[in-house]
């Protein structure tokens, strides 16, 4: 059973449901009223099965099935008082009622039963993402962070898309990745590569050879004799493109190796403009039947740049008329306004991509802000 605590999460708060709860009551009490007083060939009984039936899309199974005996009561009251209870007309319409009474009460269990499972997959999600995918720190050496995670499914909070970040003793290491696929495969593979990154980040001096190790890591999973032998027809077809950063804490740039990912924007001196490697290296997962070059590239990253990294989730959020998101023109409108700071720079790009996606977007999306702070 889903405690009380989880269920008030998705229900509308108490006070609201108790005025919702008035108008079936009312309905009641108006079409008993008129239906008593009307003349004898008018019949308005039929229209108190509206009272259950609207109360059960609000409601609980209790509070509904109570409104439901409450019109059967007052339908018996209009047989009683207009001629008499065993009436044939008025039979036929408390039959009637009680049998609707007793669908949308039931319908009402099915519906909280639903909101329950949302709940507990909603709380499962939750404590998924905070494991997998964990919170960036807000300031790690000397870089200030902000980032943002979209689900596209409304169920869940996580998805294939994944960033993190580990602080070594030369500067800051910062990967931002998206898994082929959806649902709970690609959440174990970027769960995968996370793990890889953060035990493999402290150890592994050159950037080339970190990168190079994600991509065994990526490889060996594919290959895994252990697979099941009803897997999926594009199994082993699973790739990752991926950015990963080294921000140095004596060098005022960062060293870049691109695996097939939007290439990250760096907003400084004014403008925004795209990094992009010269080289990129193929996505990880594929670099063992491509001619790869993890050779990292140097980009200059002076104090109060910003660098934004994101997921393609971003870039390929249609509107209504199917227009791509237009990230790096609204980024430069954006700056133009001297926007400071990372945090701020997400809020307002979250709540702009979601405008143009009217609310919903069609793959997950995320996005790393990062700053150097001066000194």
């Amino acid at each position: 059973m889903v405690p009380r605590r989880l269920r008030a999460d998705h229900r509308l708060p108490e006070e609201p449901r108790r005025l919702l709860l008035v108008a079936p009551l009312v309905l009641i009490a108006v079409v008993t009223t008129v239906d008593i007083l009307a003349p004898p060939s008018v019949h308005l009984g039929p229209f108190l099965v509206a009272a259950p039936a609207v109360t059960a899309s609000f409601a609980g199974p209790r509070i509904t099935g109570c409104v439901g005996v409450l019109a059967v009561l007052a339908q018996a009251v209009v047989a009683m008082v207009r001629t008499t209870l065993i009436d044939l007309n008025h039979i036929i319409q408390l039959i009637a009622l009680i049998l609707i009474s007793a669908i949308v009460t039931l319908f009402a269990y099915w519906r909280e039963r639903r909101e329950e499972e949302m709940t507990r997959l909603r709380s499962v999600a939750k404590a998924a993402q905070s494991v997998v995918l964990r919170p960036l720190p807000h300031q790690i050496g000397p870089l200030r962070i902000a980032s943002v995670y979209l689900s596209a499914e409304r169920e869940a909070q996580l998805g294939g898309d994944l960033y993190a970040a580990a602080r070594t003793a030369l500067g800051t290491r910062i990967v931002i990745g998206d898994v082929r696929g959806k649902g709970l495969e690609a959440v174990g593979d970027a769960a995968l590569l996370l793990g890889a990154f953060r035990g493999a980040a402290h150890r592994q001096a050159d950037l080339a050879e970190l990168v190079s190790f994600l991509e065994g890591t990526v490889s060996s999973d594919l290959d895994d004799p252990a697979a099941p032998e009803d897997k999926p027809a594009d199994f082993g077809e699973a790739f990752v493109t991926a950015a990963v950063l080294d921000v140095l804490n004596e060098e005022a740039a960062l060293h870049l190796v691109n695996c097939g990912h939007p290439p990250p924007l760096l907003l400084g001196g004014g403008g925004v403009r795209l990094l992009e490697v010269s080289r990129p290296a193929p996505p990880l997962g594929l670099t063992e039947f491509l001619d790869t070059d993890l050779a990292p590239q140097r980009f200059a990253f002076e104090a109060d740049d910003i660098v934004l990294l994101y997921t393609d989730g971003v870039i390929e959020a249609r509107d209504g008329d199917g227009t791509f998101y237009p990230l790096m023109e609204r980024v430069e409108h954006l700056i133009s306004t001297r926007l400071a700071g990372p945090e701020a720079l997400l809020s307002l790009l979250r709540e702009d991509l979601l405008r143009h996606a009217g609310g919903h977007l069609g793959d997950d999306a995320a996005l790393v802000a990062i700053q150097r702070l001066p000194g």
